[in-house]
């Protein structure tokens, strides 16, 4: 990158991340301090540090570890191309990599932003003439604004189509590796704690990778005053209506029990994902659904 930077200032495909505004790690902050865990964005060293501090208090559980480095993630804008005589060097830095200049250029079967950045380093060390659409900086603004779009859709369309493969595997049959319902752990990564919202929370189940939205909508159709809603913690509890005590809680990154499985109409196919424990908070024809399932389980295995 320094190398075309000395021979073309203004006209060399760079890629630049910017740091991210506090505002936009606010969210984890708060939730990360449930857990006793503090993150510093100043920097972005001093969020790696940050970070590795944390999975050594979270030691125990490692996953839990790994979730707060994924949310961190999410919580940065993306990178983009651009071309140098776009911005001021100031606004070339790589927050993600600590880098103040960086582009792309290993691979270049795959990636068109690596092929300029090859043509404009055959040029600068002389061994082939610059390709004239690369001497046009207004050119180099299309080039990058398009590499920047194309980059975005194919990450449309790879969670795309993961969502469609897993509807497909959670619509299977019934047993086995084929597919259909599945009981899983899973661990809480937002909690809709909103007094006029529908109380629910959303979880990322570790063995498949997938998020989904635990809905407790059989607490939210008949307002239930045992709901509790505390967004400072994060969490969701329910209280025994004779003694006053808490029967059960669900907080930000604490790990529940949930079945996988999809709701299918004529026109579309729904991934569902629905809580089993803690058992207080779970639907009871969900729980009763369960039951039945084991029973019959049970009797196929006596057979």
């Amino acid at each position: 990158s320094k190398k075309i930077l000395r021979h073309y200032p203004t006209l060399s495909v760079l890629r630049r991340h910017p740091a991210p505004n506090r505002s936009m790690f606010d969210g984890l902050i708060q939730k990360a301090r449930t857990k006793g865990v503090s993150i510093c964005i100043d920097d972005s060293k001093k969020l790696a540090d940050s970070l590795d501090e944390a999975g050594k208090k979270l030691s125990d559980n490692p996953y839990l570890d790994k979730l707060i480095r994924i949310l961190s993630t999410r919580c940065m804008s993306p990178a983009q191309y651009f071309c140098s005589g776009e911005y001021q060097a100031k606004d070339w830095h790589h927050y993600g990599l600590a880098a103040p200049v960086y582009t792309h250029f290993t691979s270049p079967i795959r990636r068109y932003a690596d092929v300029c950045v090859h043509r404009l380093l055959a040029a600068a060390i002389g061994v082939a003439p610059l390709p004239v659409f690369l001497s046009s900086k207004s050119h180099l603004h299309d080039l990058a604004a398009n590499m920047n779009r194309r980059h975005r859709a194919a990450q449309l369309a790879g969670r795309a189509s993961v969502q469609l493969h897993t509807l497909i595997f959670f619509a299977g049959g019934e047993e086995g590796e084929g597919g259909g319902a599945k009981e899983e752990d899973a661990y809480v990564l937002d909690v809709e704690t909103s007094p006029n919202s529908e109380p629910s929370f959303t979880v990322m189940v570790p063995r498949y990778g997938i998020e989904g939205r635990v809905r407790l909508s059989h607490i939210a159709a008949k307002d239930d005053e045992n709901l509790i809603r505390d967004p400072e913690k994060h969490r969701l509890a329910y209280k025994d209506a004779k003694s006053g005590k808490m029967k059960a809680s669900v907080a930000v990154f604490d790990k529940v029990r949930v079945k996988i499985w999809v709701r299918s109409s004529r026109d579309r196919k729904e991934l569902i994902v629905d809580l089993l424990e803690p058992r207080a908070l779970a639907d009871p024809t969900v729980l009763e659904e369960k039951e039945r399932t084991t029973k019959k389980k049970k009797l196929k295995t006596k057979k």
